[in-house]
């Protein structure tokens, strides 16, 4: 009797809480702009490497690198949810940057978003996947070397 009692509240426990975390996951789509212009994006992103977005025109690729993908998460309790979700942006952004610098780029081409495979893309906005803990943005983009300097 002891067990089946154990195993009936674990139970209503996992589905207590499973549902709410699982219920909260909204996708949203944010302005690029808006994230890169946060004080935090302009001290963390050293504007060595240019990002083109979507299908966003840029210079002349001279070779082409690679591609990659920057998955990310941010802690959104006590959040709103635009907030986490620039954090995750720009942690995303951040990693694009240190993959471009150590491969030799000096841009990333045609990010886009790229949320459990699913490509998301746009000149002007990001998708980000935001739940009651965590906030998610997945970016993928190609790195390349420009005639630009």
């Amino acid at each position: 009797m002891k067990k089946l009692l154990l195993l009936v509240f674990g139970l209503t426990l996992t589905v207590f809480f499973a549902e709410p975390l699982h219920a909260a996951d909204k996708v949203y789509h944010l302005s690029i702009k808006d994230a890169m212009e946060t004080k935090d994006a302009k001290e963390k992103l050293s504007g060595e490497v240019k990002f083109y977005f979507g299908k966003q025109s840029h210079p002349a690729i001279r070779s082409n690198l690679g591609e990659y993908v920057s998955n990310k998460k941010a802690n959104s309790v006590g959040k709103n949810n635009e907030t986490a979700c620039q954090r995750s942006f720009l942690s995303a952004m951040i990693s694009l940057e240190d993959r471009a610098k150590k491969l030799g780029a000096d841009a990333v081409v045609g990010i886009e978003s790229y949320y459990k495979k699913v490509p998301f893309s746009s000149t002007t906005q990001f998708e980000c996947h935001a739940g009651t803990l965590m906030a998610g943005v997945a970016l993928r983009g190609k790195f390349v070397k420009t005639g630009r300097k």
